[in-house]
């Protein structure tokens, strides 16, 4: 066993662990993040958006250094069926503050980045090894053992991902069921920035958000979406585990047919595949929240579950950041008293209940539940468009009243069906 006991030693090196490292080595803490991939955001999906509020506390005037990709000022959702799309566009060319702002980002650039940021404020990162058994004595925890080395630590924060084996093994996190997962699949598609640009109407740095509902997942539980980057697009769909046992289509196959679709394949045309990777995605909110403390132990970022998905936007970047930095003020907390006892890192309990994440997660605690709902991915797509080319269409037949267009396609969905949705869609966020 290691002779150095470190004040924290962090498991994971995404957002959420490595802001934990910043902010604690910037105040003078012994720190130390142990990640498995071979770089920081190795094990991450590259592509995905951050909402930039959580880091430009931490980091103030980040985005003028850090490698992001393009500010997003165009939003997009779209009902997609097999062969229409209406779509709901949004163009924001109003100035913001920097809070307010919202970046498209590749996860390895930037995860290894903000893991610079840490290492020149003094945190130590040890990165291609793999944490296996989390350290105990009378009930509390005093380190971890990896690679074969036993290192001792006041305290230990677990921002190991989705899959929180190491939570699991202290009986913090319950394994995870299927109903509270989402399996996600994504390419990145390398593009000229000016096709880029012309292709989704953007102005120089100028980026695009685009979320699917219907078809992509195969009318399950999910979506697709499509971000901008500078020369690439991150492109994919994301479904229900618990779903996946019951489609006819295998994942990669919902996303080759995504991609084929007649309103996608213009935009991705002759681009390139330079990278497609997998993942799993926490989707329960906070009904999926484990035991957060525990003597001598915080847990943190997706393997707290700490995820929102709304339909009309995902969010998890924040959400780590800021559980993060919560869980480094915790045990700098627990370090001025010496007390590294659940009692002592108790403020970060306290922390998150006062921040927006708790606050976001409780708001939205029903929407899980509503978003399981087959309605909202088969029935209200094909609605929405069979509404659309009723009104567009002019074939020589005498117009309707549009309320008897609305009417004959609402009937179809059924009206119960349609209050019953509502009501509990408006009650849920």
């Amino acid at each position: 066993m290691s002779e150095e006991s470190f004040d924290a030693i962090i498991v994971g090196a995404g957002l959420a662990g490595c802001v934990a490292a910043y902010v604690l080595a910037k105040e003078g803490a012994d720190v130390l993040v142990i990640e498995r991939g071979n770089y920081a955001g190795s094990k991450n999906m590259t592509g995905g958006r951050l909402y930039a509020h959580s880091l430009e506390k931490i980091i103030p005037g980040f985005a003028k250094e850090a490698p992001i990709e393009r500010k997003v000022t165009k939003e997009k959702v779209t009902f997609l069926t097999d062969d229409t799309g209406v779509t709901l566009d949004y163009h924001n060319g109003r100035d913001q503050t920097a809070v307010e702002e919202s970046y498209t980002l590749l996860r390895g650039d930037f995860d290894q980045w903000l893991m610079g940021k840490a290492e020149e404020v003094g945190a130590q990162f040890i990165t291609g090894i793999r944490v296996e058994e989390i350290l105990t004595q009378d009930g509390k925890v005093i380190g971890v053992k990896a690679d074969g080395d036993e290192l001792t630590a006041k305290s230990v924060i677990l921002a190991e991902g989705v899959n929180p084996v190491l939570g699991e093994q202290l009986g913090m996190v319950k394994r995870v069921k299927s109903d509270a997962m989402a399996v996600g699949a994504k390419e990145l598609i390398e593009l000229p920035q000016k096709v880029i640009q012309d292709r989704f109407n953007l102005n120089d740095d100028e980026g695009c958000a685009w979320l699917f509902a219907g078809s992509p997942a195969n009318g399950l539980m999910g979506g697709g979406f499509i971000y901008t980057n500078k020369s690439s697009v991150s492109l994919g769909i994301v479904c229900g585990l618990h779903d996946i046992g019951s489609s006819d289509k295998t994942v990669p196959q919902m996303l080759e047919d995504f991609k084929n679709h007649a309103m996608i394949k213009p935009l991705i045309e002759g681009g390139k595949l330079i990278e497609y990777s997998g993942h799993v995605v926490p989707e329960a909110g906070i009904h999926m929240v484990p035991k957060l403390v525990d003597d001598g132990v915080l847990i943190t970022g997706d393997a707290a579950g700490f995820c929102l998905n709304i339909g009309y936007t995902v969010r998890g970047m924040d959400l780590a950041i800021a559980s993060g930095e919560a869980a480094a003020k915790a045990v700098l907390a627990a370090r001025e008293k010496n007390d590294f006892s659940a009692q002592g890192l108790s403020s970060y309990q306290t922390l998150l209940e006062d921040s927006f994440i708790m606050k976001d997660l409780k708001l939205y605690k029903e929407l899980p539940k509503f978003m399981e709902n087959p309605r909202i991915f088969n029935e209200y797509p094909k609605m929405v468009a069979d509404i659309m080319q009723s009104m567009f269409t002019v074939d020589g037949t005498p117009s309707q009243p549009i309320r008897k267009t609305l009417m004959k396609h609402c009937k179809e969905v059924g009206y119960m069906n349609l209050i019953k949705d509502g009501i509990k869609g408006v009650t849920s966020i």
